[in-house]
């Protein structure tokens, strides 16, 4: 997933080049500045931080976003001329200062500062540079070029909900078919009004286009359901630090958002659903402000990892096992997005491997597909001594340990990864509930980690594992769900690649299980396909 700020907001440095810089093993992020807290001290939220829905597959894809291109369209160095009406003032919206009762935090944060541009790695002149990756054509957008489809726009228009509710997604249906268009003039008119912002973007739009869409449909199917929206908003928040987001953006970006909508929706735009807009602009923008503070307080905005280990168990699919270079909080079932010293502003989600460590590794899994950026560098130039960057741990696919219920689990290609942390974290409380992994793949030769599984089977007589081969099974690995069970009394976990998960949802619901039971990540890739 192209882990770039969503809702626009801006995020780090471009890349310096359009390609891949060479680098050495022990590649590291030369001319990285002291780092120094991005947001004053502030009073926390008080929401939760977990958001109910669980971890997507950060697996076979570089995740639910496509690959960023660099386009034409990405530059906007030459923006066309943009004649717009004044928009409506936005107030700036900060957290309060901390009260000096506040308890200090249980560990100072580390001094950190917004991502500072740093020179790609080179290697050094006696040796030849590591040549680029095979040529590969660019990537499609999944949705930055394409309309919403209207499946997506029936279920928001048909939706009921509260007044401004109704307005936005009233709002959101109109614009649907003329998505990229929008988009692209709310990019356009951003960096012609801001132009000191673009240095904060990826090179590559395409994508970013597409993150923006996304946030903007998740935010109006779920505009009434609060835990929802604030989970959601939350994790934005927390994720969004790692780019220098400072509260200072979003006013700039709020009023840009408006000027495109209303240009794109002229045809139901009024008074009131303008008001509707700032409304739910000025509380989105202030959940993930109070989120990324709070989590100031406790964790720096980002870590740097050093390779330790790299096991190329497949041709395009690698492990391999960094160590933070501070503690790194996280629990099973979560994810990280990575950052390359290859590949620098261009993050990626991965889950963790593993349940966490006494001795504080992280392991990852990662596949190489077509045209990606990160996993490619990952999987065929990572070695040893390799520094990358870590984001905040996100994601809720984790065990509730206060239930007895057990754990239906399906993971596709490397999705097993959090699949096999969620089953050593059950072993390590010591409990004794069901746990069932159906372990997908296309062909025996993707079922890299198969040995590993059957070895935890072996060691706990509560785990059973099943592989289904696609190619030789001729069935889907969602298909299989129903010729087992009953699956009502079980809490299911999903992680692998979009469609899969499209499709277990659907199954599982369909043989009885309450999605409040169905756990992953994929919030946005499943808004935006209408599921």
């Amino acid at each position: 997933m192209a882990d770039s700020p969503a809702i626009a907001i801006p995020g780090a440095p471009a890349p310096s080049g359009a390609s891949p810089s060479s680098a050495a093993p022990g590649a590291a992020f030369p001319g990285t500045a002291p780092r120094t807290p991005s947001l004053s001290a502030v009073s926390p939220s008080d929401a939760s931080t977990e958001p109910p829905l669980a971890n997507p597959s950060f697996s076979d894809s570089e995740s639910a976003s496509p690959e960023e291109a660099l386009v034409g369209a990405a530059s906007l160095t030459a923006a066309p001329a943009i004649t717009h009406p004044p928009l409506p003032s936005l107030a700036k919206r900060v957290p309060a200062q901390r009260p000096a009762s506040t308890a200090p935090p249980e560990r100072p944060a580390p001094q950190q500062s917004a991502p500072q541009p740093y020179p790609q790695p080179t290697l050094p002149p006696s040796l030849p540079p590591t040549p680029a990756p095979p040529s590969t054509p660019a990537p499609t957008p999944a949705l930055a070029s394409q309309p919403v489809p209207p499946e997506t726009l029936a279920r928001l228009s048909e939706q009921p909900g509260s007044p401004d509710a109704l307005l936005i997604r009233r709002t959101m249906a109109e614009i649907g078919p003329v998505a990229d268009k929008v988009t692209s003039y709310f990019y356009a008119l951003l960096f012609v009004r801001h132009p000191d912002l673009r240095q904060l973007f990826p090179a590559a739009m395409d994508a970013q286009r597409d993150r923006l869409l996304r946030a903007l449909l998740t935010a109006a199917e779920h505009l009434d359901d609060r835990a929802v929206l604030v989970d959601y908003l939350q994790n934005l928040g927390r994720g969004h630090r790692k780019y220098g987001t400072k509260a200072e953006h979003y006013p700039a970006v709020g009023e840009c958002l408006i000027g495109a909508l209303s240009r794109h929706a002229a045809s139901v735009w009024d008074k009131e659903t303008e008001a509707a807009w700032v409304r739910a602009y000025t509380t989105i923008s202030q959940v993930m402000i109070d989120a990324a503070a709070a989590d100031e307080l406790r964790a720096p905005a980002w870590w740097q990892a050093e390779v330790v280990s790299h096991e190329l168990r497949t041709p395009d699919i690698a492990v391999f096992t960094v160590r933070p270079d501070q503690p790194y909080p996280f629990l099973a079932g979560q994810y990280a997005s990575l950052e390359t010293p290859w590949w620098p502003r261009v993050w990626r989600h991965y889950s963790f491997a593993s349940a966490p460590r006494s001795d504080g590794l992280l392991t990852f899994h990662v596949k190489a597909i077509p045209a990606g950026w990160v996993s490619n560098a990952l999987v065929h130039r990572a070695r040893p001594g390799d520094v990358v960057r870590l984001g905040p741990p996100a994601g809720s696919m984790t065990v509730d340990h206060t239930s007895d219920s057990g754990l239906l689990c399906l993971g596709g290609g490397t999705g097993i990864a959090p699949i096999k942390a969620l089953v050593e974290d059950v072993a390590e409380h010591g409990e004794r509930r069901p746990v069932e992994v159906f372990y997908g793949a296309r062909t025996d030769h993707d079922l890299y980690d198969i040995d590993t599984m059957l070895r935890l089977q072996q060691s706990h007589p509560w785990l059973s594992v099943r592989a289904i081969i696609e190619e030789q099974a001729h069935i889907q690995l969602t298909d299989v769900l129903r010729e087992y069970g009953p699956w009502t009394e079980y809490d299911a976990y999903l992680s692998g690649p979009p469609g899969m998960i499209r499709s277990g949802v659907n199954t599982l619901r369909d043989i009885g299980v309450p999605s409040d039971r169905i756990r992953h990540d994929s919030l946005e890739e499943l808004v935006a396909a209408g599921t």
